[in-house]
């Protein structure tokens, strides 16, 4: 029987480590790759074709939600399990809205990794159980219009990804180089942003980005 082959995505090289070790243990899981940041994770999911990406959100360049969001457009079947500190409803129902197949906080134990991992495998989807509850019922019983009335549902992907940086104080020249385009397209995105936010200041948007849960205040 083939193991699950599983791509571990995480800022923190003791978390990746720590993650991998203990899949070790498993005689049907593989851990066959490793990102430090969203963009990392990109490549190299496209080039060693995981089976499940395990997906941190607070990564520098593209964060966890930017990331899941481009891999899911080049490759619609992949299979993302978010496995974060962050339990707020804002960044779980932008996740489920994006395809995971599961939202996993680090203070579970190994094996519930461990079941969580098997059951995406074999298609099912998969709630931290703390939260399963409370989430669904948010989740479904949403006013559909109030989520297309949400300003932030105006920007396009890229958008989403260029608010991203400059909320986290990238330049543009940064900008463009993480996101391998020109400083010209950087900017016009800003102005696009800026003209559907109707914000018009890098402060402005920098809160409007920690209001949305875009980017987090370390405390």
């Amino acid at each position: 029987m083939s193991k699950i082959r599983v791509l571990i995505a995480d800022d923190h090289a003791l978390v990746r480590e720590g993650i991998a070790a203990f899949l070790r243990f498993c005689d049907d899981i593989e851990v066959v790759g490793e990102a430090s940041d969203g963009i990392e994770a990109i490549e190299r999911a496209q080039k060693i074709k995981p089976d499940i990406v395990l997906m941190d959100i607070g990564m520098p360049k593209l964060g966890g939600l930017e990331a899941t969001v481009e891999l899911r457009k080049k490759d619609p079947n992949i299979k993302i399990i978010v496995l974060t500190q962050y339990d707020d409803r804002e960044y779980i129902s932008r996740f489920l809205k994006v395809g995971v197949s599961g939202y996993l906080l680090k203070k579970a134990v190994g094996s519930e990794l461990v079941n969580a991992i098997r059951a995406v495998n074999r298609g099912e989807f998969y709630l931290f159980s703390s939260i399963a509850s409370e989430v669904v019922a948010g989740y479904l019983d949403k006013d559909r219009k109030a989520i297309e009335e949400d300003p932030y549902e105006k920007l396009t992907d890229r958008e989403k990804q260029v608010l991203k940086l400059i909320a986290e104080g990238d330049s543009h020249k940064e900008i463009a180089s993480c996101l391998n385009i020109s400083v010209k397209t950087v900017i016009a995105h800003q102005t696009n942003i800026s003209e559907k936010l109707n914000i018009h200041s890098r402060t402005a948007l920098v809160k409007f980005a920690i209001s949305k849960g875009i980017i987090k205040l370390e405390t």
